[in-house]
């Protein structure tokens, strides 16, 4: 197998197992959400750290460590992003078990064309007219859902804004997945223990004190964390990332289905009409992404 079929399907995988994520938090959703997230980045850390261990990567992260020190802006640059995704995390979480899996997908789709507003804002990159267009119509359909709504869908546009925002914050810092992860969740990890601490003190931890059945998928969402981001990293390496871009809404389309199809949550006409206005927005943007591509590709050849 080539190394671009590998990428792709290791994207592929990583992209499916984050679409099945709902699956996993439901199967939590009797434990406060706050206390998923305190879990989700103990674990996390934990097991990162073990693989960094295990594949023999120790003297990685502490030069990653020392650099991090060595040039400020990137440190807090990275301490700000854990605390974006630790946010991003626990809306994901709270909307899965408060049954807004629809709002939740319709996020991580309008998040691809935030990201690239806020690449022209803050990184002066350039865009074509086919893709301001369709950043506009996707727009629209969002405008649409807040009138039929009644009201603006914040959980959609929070995780959409959080995700581009923490993109933002990491895109010049260059760190392998695993190694990073174990970084992001280390700057967590105080807040989150300090935080467990009190929950235990006060009585109110779900850990240790409801099931083993519990206790076990709290520990497991570390691992379950980690493998998805991994996959992710090994499927970047390899393939271009217009593809890489087009398979990411592998994710929210499975997250959609899960939410219709096995949650029963209410999908209206109106809702079809501004879903399928989006998709109409992410194929266009995705299409002159790969004709300029394949245009830059053809001119350098």
């Amino acid at each position: 197998m080539s190394n671009e079929k590998k990428g792709v399907l290791a994207a592929f995988l990583a992209y499916a197992l984050w679409g099945a994520f709902p699956l996993y938090w439901k199967l939590l959703e009797h434990v406060p959400s706050m206390e998923i997230l305190l879990s989700r980045v103990i674990w996390s850390f934990v097991f990162t750290v073990l693989a960094v261990i295990v594949f023999g990567m120790r003297k990685e992260l502490l030069a990653d460590l020392k650099y991090l020190w060595s040039h400020q802006k990137h440190f807090w640059q990275l301490v700000g992003a854990s605390f974006v995704i630790s946010m991003n995390w626990f809306l994901y979480i709270w909307a899965v078990t408060h049954n807004h899996l629809i709002e939740t997908s319709l996020g991580y789709y309008i998040n691809p064309l935030l990201s690239v507003i806020f690449g022209v804002v803050f990184f002066k990159e350039a865009l074509s007219r086919a893709q301001w267009a369709a950043t506009g119509i996707a727009f629209m359909a969002v405008i649409i859902l807040t009138i039929n709504y009644g009201s603006i869908p914040w959980v959609a546009l929070l995780i959409a804004l959080s995700f581009a925002i923490y993109g933002v914050l990491k895109k010049k810092i260059k760190l392998d997945a695993t190694r990073g992860l174990a970084i992001e969740t280390l700057f967590i990890l105080p807040f989150a223990l300090g935080y467990y601490v009190y929950l235990f003190t006060t009585n109110q931890a779900s850990f240790l004190h409801v099931d083993v059945k519990t206790d076990i998928l709290m520990i497991v969402s570390g691992i379950v964390t980690a493998i998805p981001l991994i996959l992710f990293a090994k499927g970047a390496q390899n393939i271009p990332l217009y593809l890489l871009g087009f398979i990411q809404y592998v994710s929210p389309t499975i997250v959609l289905v899960l939410g219709i199809v096995l949650y029963k949550e209410p999908f209206s006409q109106i809702e079809l009409l501004a879903f399928s206005i989006i998709w109409a927005a992410l194929l266009l943007f995705s299409g002159s992404k790969i004709i300029e591509t394949r245009r830059a590709q053809h001119k350098s050849a």
